[in-house]
């Protein structure tokens, strides 16, 4: 009835205890002098929608929201210039 598949294993019972220094290699340094970690909004920028007013977050090149490039709303001041 001994399955090995299925026995507890006496090894992850156990709590692993490890130095800091293997898990934070920067631990011994002062807060300030620490990497800072890499943000999760990098190449993101804050735009207001010229079309709707609506505030989002994007890192594309234009300043119109999905919706109202979806519903095809132009620009008067980019009309004129791809005319020009």
């Amino acid at each position: 009835m001994d399955d090995p598949k299925h026995a507890p294993d006496a090894q992850s019972n156990e709590e692993l205890s490890g130095c800091a220094c293997v898990q934070d290699p920067f631990a011994a340094l002062p807060p300030e002098l620490r990497p800072k970690p890499e943000s999760q909004m990098r190449g993101l920028r804050k735009v207001t929608c010229r079309g709707c007013g609506k505030t989002y977050w994007t890192n594309k090149s234009g300043d119109l929201c999905a919706s109202c490039q979806k519903a095809g709303v132009k620009l008067p001041h980019t009309e004129a210039a791809q005319e020009e």
